[in-house]
């Protein structure tokens, strides 16, 4: 089944039971299927139709899962933008993707495509007609990824890929339509849409919309809202967990948290479970496996230390670089397979060949199955720096600094932070005779980047070190800025 029909299958079983709501909206089963048909009708007057791609770029609002559903209604898919992208990179993610329309909040100079403010995304009748019938095999869901050619890639999922992924993650979490998500993760990030929002609909349960997340009043709309659970990353659980000793929330209503995107210490998940009594449930997955993969268990065997057992459904593999299995217990990059893993990345055949080799999803990450069957991940992709639960590749940053003329050498790796976890800091060696200071660097980093992305440090070298073949040693300055990592 696809996602579109499920507004209707709500308001049809409970037309007036409570469905979703954000910090100034709140819509029953019957207000959403309206407020989604209205929507729909808008996106057919902008020439929407099946198989097209709808682009919005919104804050974290019921009006962003409006158009989720107001586009599966008409057959098209969506690609989600985060709200923090500067206007090169939104440029880049609607054509890319090939979006006819861009639903948002604020002006974007764009040559395409076209506009579509969302004051006006309902204003049309609601059209009542039914949902279109969809094959499972339909696009739904476009979620671009950075990935290491410094260009963000289309990560293409289709209904049955969300589908499968909600059914799990409901399975998994023991959803019912007694339970509340508490949305506190970005909207544009798989998460967010099927953890916290299409899953909890789609077992009967309801889901609230938090508005910018502030440790000092998270816990007074968690006791607001009487959620039953929540999704967030260890940057989040770690301010949680250093609010002031005096803070004492009623938390009773909460059944357990997810904690996932970044890798979390033992200390910190028993600082917070101690405290508040949440049983927190850490998992792993990538956008391109629909979201999780594997989970520590809320009723059952939870490891800290380890992100838990493949989902069911979903198999995991460790394998050495002839994609043949290791022994039990040794590390290894962490295959996936299952009925969640991605069609592939949009109009790049040679990447997805490459991702998607033998059948696996190829993570690139480094991990080994505990004799209990929990995986450990031991490192991560080669380079990725995880920021406060944002994924950043060095290589989309290295790009935009070589634009520089002076520019010879370009390497940006992590450095440790207490509050994000990782920071990326940039290392550069200049053209013979050329000058020019972090400050020029830096303001031509922010005319491209996202702020998140920005290097925090700048280091200029006479020249950045070599491995044996040549290449910039970044295990050299990991280590240098690290000098217990590699």
């Amino acid at each position: 089944m696809n996602l579109s029909p499920l507004p209707d299958l709500r308001a049809t079983r409970d037309p007036n039971g409570p469905c979703i709501a954000d910090d100034d909206v709140e819509l029953n089963n019957g207000q959403f299927l309206e407020t989604v048909q209205r929507a729909a009708a808008t996106l057919r007057t902008q020439g929407i139709d099946a198989g097209d791609v709808v682009a919005v770029m919104l804050p974290n609002t019921v009006s962003l899962v409006v158009t989720l559903f107001a586009a599966w209604r008409i057959g098209a898919a969506v690609t989600p933008l985060s709200p923090t992208l500067v206007p090169s990179e939104v440029a880049y993610q609607v054509a890319d993707a090939g979006a006819k329309v861009l639903v948002t909040d604020r002006q974007v100079e764009l040559a395409a495509p076209a506009l579509l403010p969302v004051r006006e995304l309902t204003a049309e009748p609601p059209a009542t007609a039914d949902p279109v019938e969809l094959s499972d095999d339909a696009l739904a869901l476009l979620i671009y990824t950075s990935g290491t050619t410094g260009r963000p890639k289309g990560v293409m999922l289709d209904h049955a890929n969300l589908n499968a992924m909600c059914r799990m993650v409901i399975d998994a979490f023991q959803l019912t339509s007694a339970d509340h998500s508490l949305l506190i993760l970005p909207l544009f990030h798989v998460n967010g849409i099927v953890v916290s929002t299409v899953s909890p609909l789609l077992a009967g349960g309801r889901t609230t919309i938090a508005g910018r997340f502030s440790p000092k009043t998270f816990f007074e709309r968690v006791e607001r809202s009487g959620a039953t659970y929540f999704s967030a990353v260890p940057t989040m659980y770690t301010m949680l967990a250093d609010l002031p000793t005096d803070m004492r929330p009623d938390t009773s209503a909460v059944r357990f948290a997810v904690c996932g995107a970044a890798p979390a210490s033992v200390e910190l998940l028993e600082k917070f479970e101690s405290r508040y009594g949440i049983p927190i449930a850490e998992g792993y997955g990538l956008s391109e496996g629909s979201c999780a993969s594997t989970v520590n268990p809320i009723d059952g065997k939870r490891k800290p230390g380890t992100v838990g057992r493949p989902l069911p459904g979903q198999t995991i593999r460790i394998v050495d670089a002839n994609d043949l299995p290791v022994p039990d217990g040794e590390p290894g990059e962490v295959l996936v397979y299952g009925p969640n893993v991605m069609r592939g990345y949009l109009n790049r055949p040679d990447e997805t060949a490459k991702a998607l080799a033998g059948g696996w999803l190829h993570t690139g990450d480094i991990g080994r199955i505990d004799e209990d069957g929990y995986l450990i991940l031991v490192d991560r992709a080669k380079d990725m720096i995880i920021r406060g639960g944002e994924n950043i590749y060095p290589k989309e940053i290295e790009t935009v600094i070589y634009q520089l003329p002076q520019i010879a050498e370009a390497a940006v790796v992590g450095r440790a932070d207490e509050v994000y976890g990782e920071q990326p800091v940039l290392f550069i060696s200049l053209n013979s005779g050329a000058q020019i200071d972090a400050e020029k660097i830096h303001e031509h980093a922010r005319g491209a980047l996202s702020k998140f992305k920005l290097p925090v440090a700048i280091t200029i070298l006479d020249e950045l070190p070599k491995n044996a073949v040549g290449k910039i040693d970044k295990p050299s300055l990991r280590k240098s800025l690290h000098p217990q990592r590699a």
